[in-house]
Formats: C-alpha cells, sequence, structure tokens
C-alpha cells in the first residue's frame, strides 16, 4: 500500500525547492526526510529527485508523480476543513468551477447572492480550463460549472446547461486610445490597435464575423485566454479591448477607461452547467434567479 507520509514528505520537498526549507516547514530533520523518500524510492524502483549543481530538480517520475500528490493533498486539506467543523458551524459546501474565459466580474456577480442565503454556504472557487472543469463535474468534485458556452455535445459527459443570460459587447480604451479612434464607431476601429480574446472563447468567433460584415480589419495586437490579462494590458495603454456591456461601468471604474462604442450584434452568453437537470442545491437557484433578476433583467 502506498505510504501516504512519505508521498507527503517528498510533495513538500517538491513545492518548497529544497530539503532545507521541507524541514522548517515540518519541523522534521534532513535525515529524516531524506531518508523516507529514498525508502519510498526503493519500493518503486524510481528516481524522484536529481541533482543539479546545489539544487534539487525532480525527474520525469518526479514530474509524474506530483500532480498526483498534489490533487490528493488537496483533497486532505478539504477533508480536514469539514472534519475540524463544528457541528453548530456546519455549512453548505458549494464547489464552483469558472471557465477562465469567463470575466471576474461577471463570475462576482452571479455569485452574490449566494453570499445573502438565510443557510449560509461556503463557496470554494476554482479557474480552469473547460473540459478539466467538466470532468471534475462528472465526477462530482464540483457542484457547477460556469462557462461561456453550453454542455459540449462531442463530451461523453452528463451534464445540462442552464443559460443565465446574455447581453451584448462594448470597446473600452484609454483616453488616448479613445482620442484617436472614439469617433465614427465602429469603423474607427478600422487599423486600430485592438485586444481580442483567445479562440477558447465563444465570442472570438462572433466578433470576427461582425467585423467582416462592418468591412474593418483592426490592427490585433494580442490575443487572450484570461479576460482579466487582457483588461490588464487595455488599462495600459496596449490597445483597445471589449468585455460584456452589464459590466461597463465597473470596467470603466476600474480600469480608469472609456467605452467608445457597444453592438449588440455580437453577444455573449454564459451558462450554469451542472448534473441535475432539475437543479436542487440552493447556491445553484440563488445564481439562476440573481442572474435573471439582476444582471441580465434588461
Amino acid at each position: 500500500m502506498l505510504n501516504y507520509r512519505q508521498l507527503h514528505y517528498f510533495w513538500v520537498v517538491a513545492k518548497t525547492g529544497s530539503i532545507v526549507r521541507a524541514c522548517e516547514q515540518l519541523n522534521l530533520t534532513p535525515q529524516t526526510i531524506s531518508g523516507q523518500i529514498s525508502l519510498f524510492e526503493q519500493t518503486y524502483n524510481i528516481k524522484l529527485f536529481q541533482r543539479v549543481g546545489r539544487q534539487l530538480e525532480l525527474t520525469e517520475a518526479g514530474r509524474q508523480t506530483l500532480p498526483y500528490a498534489e490533487h490528493m493533498f488537496q483533497l486532505g486539506g478539504e477533508l480536514e476543513l469539514m472534519l475540524r467543523a463544528q457541528p453548530n458551524e456546519q455549512q453548505t459546501l458549494f464547489r464552483v468551477g469558472v471557465a477562465d474565459v469567463v470575466p471576474k466580474s461577471i463570475v462576482y456577480r452571479l455569485l452574490a447572492p449566494t453570499m445573502e442565503l438565510s443557510d449560509p454556504l461556503r463557496i470554494t472557487c476554482r479557474e480552469d480550463k473547460l473540459d478539466r472543469l467538466l470532468a471534475d463535474l462528472a465526477i462530482q468534485r464540483l457542484d457547477l460549472v460556469i462557462s461561456d458556452s453550453p454542455m459540449p455535445t462531442h463530451l461523453d459527459i452528463k451534464g445540462f446547461s442552464q443559460k443565465l443570460g446574455e447581453c451584448g459587447i462594448s470597446f473600452f480604451a484609454t483616453a488616448a486610445l479613445a482620442e484617436r479612434h472614439g469617433q465614427d464607431f465602429p469603423h474607427s476601429l478600422h487599423d486600430a490597435p485592438l485586444l481580442i480574446p483567445g479562440p477558447e472563447t465563444v465570442v472570438r468567433s462572433r466578433l470576427q464575423r461582425w467585423f467582416a460584415e462592418q468591412q474593418i480589419q483592426p490592427r490585433i495586437v494580442g490575443e487572450f485566454d484570461d479576460s482579466a490579462l487582457m483588461q490588464a494590458f487595455g488599462q495600459s495603454g496596449s490597445g483597445i479591448f471589449i468585455g460584456p456591456s452589464v459590466i461597463a461601468e465597473e470596467v470603466k471604474r476600474q480600469y480608469g477607461v472609456q467605452v467608445i462604442g457597444q453592438t449588440d450584434a455580437v453577444s455573449e452568453s454564459f451558462y450554469a452547467i451542472s448534473v441535475e437537470r432539475k437543479v436542487s442545491h440552493p447556491g445553484i437557484v440563488a445564481i439562476a434567479e440573481g442572474a435573471r433578476r439582476e444582471l441580465f433583467s434588461a
């Protein structure tokens, strides 16, 4: 049977980068840690580390082992938190996966109603690629996935999509860029520096079709899967960027930019994906009701 203590020592050394720092974290001697890792290696006839100069580096076996160890001890940490909770402090756990293409402001506003429920929830959020989130949803490591697209039909995973709402997009720019490209929208976007969402986003293809229809050809200077990173580049003046119109005021305040134009011909949609056709989790119900009542009420 796998020796979890030895695996834990390996994990801490790999995360801290040295046996010395692992000793400080675990309050153990170097001999204890190195000895236990050696026993672990002997058991499976592998080498987990190799010394390069004064540094320890993972071998190929170590690199393959590390993500399994991380997954196991993350689950162990969640289990410990649950077991340590006092009976009168028990909260319903709400595990939410967020596709990394969904703007953070949208995620916050979708989740906000869950913080106001009479029976409190303890929310855990994890951002990742949609396919990995759906895999965790299938094995019930997540209760919900928030995405910009419904459940893909080609995946052999049981899941049901609930459309939370949709809205048009706005184009944001710093004052300097707005002065040069803010007039005669959308034609002012022709040859303008543009930051666009990456190819994995649904809005990307819709945006490109709209440009073709308008006979506009912006100068693409950056592509981003992460909307927050795109907005940070936009804040610096690197280019004009887009965002959902429902959060236009928030984007303007947060990044100090202006809206130079808006269109409903290009829309962004947002979905709640769960394993239940008839949703019963109070968190998912609160998100769906809040989205219809507040965020996408117009």
